[in-house]
């Protein structure tokens, strides 16, 4: 018989953020993950979902879609839009089964869409699954900066899907972050000319298509 593996100390869970209007009908999700090695957070609604995270960076968000006041897309929306969040995945666990429901869950920002009555088992299979994705990206991510380079992701549609630290802070330094979300090919390439002038090296901003 094998013996289970010895609970991980507090500091080396992963953290996830559970945001619902009613968080009480969750006790045996909340329980699962707490079982599964996660400490978990929550809150009622997404203006305190985001007031937490002003606090803390969690591995993953699972959020619902219809709240009173600040709805789940629109807090998604928000998150996203947060250059030290973005890269949080935001799984959606919600009444709402429209396909129009659906398809603002994941165009807002999520990666995955759950329609309640969850089943425990299965948001933590998705939510490992995510997490740990998440989680390899942003050190592979991060590993680019410490080699000295910036990265920035643009979409189809010309808009930064997301930036490494280290552009981050050389693009803000100039004062672009605005006129790069706008139009970001052009944004782009002019900040690029300007990073050079400053005397950074055009190399170390690598643009990648998305």
């Amino acid at each position: 018989m094998q013996t289970p593996s010895p609970p991980l100390p507090e500091a080396e869970r992963p953290v996830v953020l559970v945001v619902d209007d009613a968080p009480s009908s969750l006790g045996m999700l909340c329980d699962t993950l707490e079982a599964s090695g996660y400490t978990v957070l929550v809150a009622a609604d997404g203006e305190s979902a985001l007031q937490r995270l002003e606090l803390v960076v969690p591995d993953a968000i699972l959020l619902d879609g219809m709240m009173p006041g600040l709805s789940g897309f629109e807090t998604c929306r928000r998150i996203k839009a947060d250059a030290a969040l973005a890269h949080i995945p935001v799984i959606f666990m919600t009444g709402l089964s429209e396909t129009a429901d659906v398809v603002e869950g994941f165009e807002c920002g999520g990666v995955d869409y759950v329609v309640k009555p969850i089943r425990a088992q299965e948001v933590l299979a998705r939510l490992h699954t995510h997490a740990r994705n998440a989680r390899i990206t942003r050190m592979a991510r991060d590993a680019v900066d410490v080699a000295g380079m910036g990265v920035v992701f643009v979409d189809a549609r010309g808009r930064v899907a997301w930036r490494s630290p280290q552009a981050g802070l050389w693009l803000h330094a100039l004062g672009e972050a605005r006129a790069i979300d706008q139009a970001a090919d052009v944004a782009i390439e002019r900040d690029v000319r300007q990073v050079e002038l400053r005397g950074f090296d055009l190399r170390r901003i690598l643009l990648v298509e998305v």
